[in-house]
């Protein structure tokens, strides 16, 4: 979970168009955040209040526009297209402080425990967690790929499965677990837990942690050119 970026780095794969045989970090590794970010939005003087299951679903959000990011560099990687590095890196890293440590923690936490206590989609539970853990594996191997000049298919390979997991993943969430989780805890507690949500949030990335990591992903689409919406609209 480097933050680190590599100074005076060279070409990322002297341009795509020659990458099918060699390794595809191997004339320069990559390393660091995203750039500054511009922006970021203000929720202003008051606090607006958010219930636990609108708080993880809006961080799904997130975690969904960090895919299309993934998905848009494995169509460039199929296609011999160059592609901004450090974006990778960037994507990997928010993915890793945003929905890993701080989001799948308080699934982990908070959510789990009390359906495994409450004998309510216990399986479900289960697969969840485990690819959870799964997911972190592959997103350490998609920070160590520079290193260790991955292969440009082992790398492709590293971004598809994790795409190909966790959309599925944070749908089955958010149609099943989510709504089920509203119906396990008394109304007070689901306040509390809104609560505690907030507070763990504003201790890892200060004021405005949501709209902080927002801001992160909408400037890591547009150093990729896929911010603007409306390129995703389909000419029929």
């Amino acid at each position: 979970m480097s933050g680190r970026l590599l100074a005076h780095r060279r070409s990322f794969l002297g341009g795509m168009a020659a990458v099918g045989s060699g390794a595809i970090f191997a004339e320069r590794p990559f390393w660091g955040n995203p750039g500054p970010r511009e922006g970021e939005a203000k929720r202003g003087n008051k606090e607006e209040e958010v219930s636990p299951n609108e708080d993880l679903m809006r961080e799904h959000g997130v975690l969904v526009r960090c895919l299309v990011i993934y998905r848009e560099v494995i169509r460039r990687l199929d296609a011999s297209q160059d592609f901004p590095p450090d974006v990778v890196v960037g994507t990997a890293n928010l993915i890793r402080t945003f929905v890993e440590d701080y989001h799948e923690k308080l699934e982990e936490e908070y959510l789990f425990p009390r359906f495994r206590k409450a004998g309510r989609l216990v399986d479900l539970v289960n697969v969840l967690d485990n690819q959870h853990q799964k997911g972190r594996i592959v997103t350490d191997k998609i920070l160590q790929a520079p290193k260790i000049k991955t292969s440009k298919e082992t790398f492709r390979g590293y971004l598809d499965m994790f795409v190909r997991m966790y959309e599925p993943h944070e749908a089955r969430e958010d149609t099943v677990l989510f709504p089920e989780f509203r119906k396990i805890v008394s109304p007070h507690e689901y306040d509390a837990l809104g609560e505690e949500f907030e507070k763990k949030e504003n201790h890892l990335f200060g004021t405005d942690g949501f709209e902080k990591n927002v801001s992160r992903v909408a400037d890591l689409e547009k150093r990729l050119g896929i911010y603007d919406l409306a390129k995703f609209t389909p000419e029929v």
